[in-house]
């Protein structure tokens, strides 16, 4: 069994791929709704964007925080929101101070 497990810095969750039984019976593309959280949709959509990914122009469906999203597809087909929530920037999971605990 392959697993790769990505956690960005000072997060308080992962996103693990690999060769996991339950993906296995899954046939490819056929995730839908993965989720991603940003604390800025637009800076996160230019830098898929920059990247060569194809996605969706920014989607506004609640003007409160959290209501907005952007939308991609990996190269294996699974579909991916990306949400945006501003406290993400002021209040991340895990607090500046207490990031060297974690290895972050």
């Amino acid at each position: 069994m392959r697993v790769v497990q990505l956690t960005p810095r000072g997060s308080g969750c992962s996103i693990v791929f690999g060769d996991l039984p339950s993906q296995r019976e899954m046939p490819p593309g056929s995730m839908r709704g993965l989720q991603l959280v940003v604390a800025d949709a637009h800076a996160a959509r230019q830098e898929l964007v920059d990247r060569g990914v194809e996605c969706s122009e920014i989607m506004v469906v609640d003007e409160g925080d959290g209501g907005t999203f952007v939308g991609f597809s990996d190269p294996d087909g699974h579909t991916w929101a990306v949400q945006e929530l501003k406290v993400r920037a002021d209040k991340p999971l895990i607090p500046v101070e207490h990031r060297d605990r974690f290895g972050a």
